[in-house]
C-alpha cells in the first residue's frame, strides 16, 4: 500500500514527502540507502549515475561522493543519522557549501519484516537560484518512484 503525503509550508510545497510500507526489515532497507553505490539502483528521480564503492555512511559529518546523470559530481554532507532509522544529507558541488536542500529517509518498523519508509525532499532553504527549476520538479510522485524501486530491491532479498 502506498500513501503519498505532500507537506505544505508557508513557502508553498517546498517540503515534499512520500511514504510506503515495504515488506523487508528496516536494517535491509537502510543498507540500500546508506551505501551510496546502491543508490542509483533505486533513484526514481533519475539523477544519480554512480558512486564509488566503500562509502557506506556511518554517522553525521561524513561526506559521500556521487556522480549525477548530468555529468557533474556532488558531495553529500550527512546532517542526520541514526543507524537503521534515519539518514539525511545536503548535496553540494565539490568544494562548495551546500546550497540548502535536503534529502531525508526515515524508517519505522511496522511488524515482522515490514517497515514504513518516508522519503522527504526539503528545499525550503535553497539559496541557489539555478537549482529552483529542478527543485520544483521534484514531486511526491518522483519520491514515490524511488520508494517503489527501493521496495523492489529490498523485497527481492530476504534477511
Amino acid at each position: 500500500m502506498v500513501c503519498l503525503n505532500r507537506l505544505v509550508t508557508a513557502d508553498t510545497q517546498k517540503v515534499v514527502a512520500a511514504r510506503r510500507e515495504i515488506a523487508a526489515s528496516a536494517e535491509r532497507i537502510f543498507e540500500l540507502i546508506a551505501d551510496p553505490a546502491r543508490q542509483p539502483g533505486w533513484d526514481g528521480n533519475e539523477n544519480l549515475a554512480e558512486a564509488p564503492a566503500g562509502q557506506r555512511v556511518r554517522g553525521t559529518g561524513e561526506v559521500f561522493t556521487m556522480r549525477i546523470t548530468q555529468g557533474g559530481t556532488r558531495h553529500n554532507h550527512v546532517v542526520e543519522f541514526e543507524e537503521g532509522r534515519r539518514i539525511a544529507w545536503r548535496p553540494s558541488e565539490p568544494g562548495q557549501e551546500p546550497p540548502g536542500h535536503l534529502w531525508r529517509w526515515e524508517l519505522e518498523p511496522a511488524g515482522d519484516s515490514r517497515t514504513r519508509v518516508t522519503h522527504t525532499y526539503d528545499w525550503s532553504r535553497l539559496t541557489d537560484q539555478k537549482r529552483l527549476v529542478r527543485a520544483r520538479a521534484t514531486t511526491a510522485d518522483k519520491l514515490r518512484a524511488s520508494l517503489d524501486k527501493l521496495a523492489e530491491l529490498a523485497e527481492s532479498v530476504q534477511d
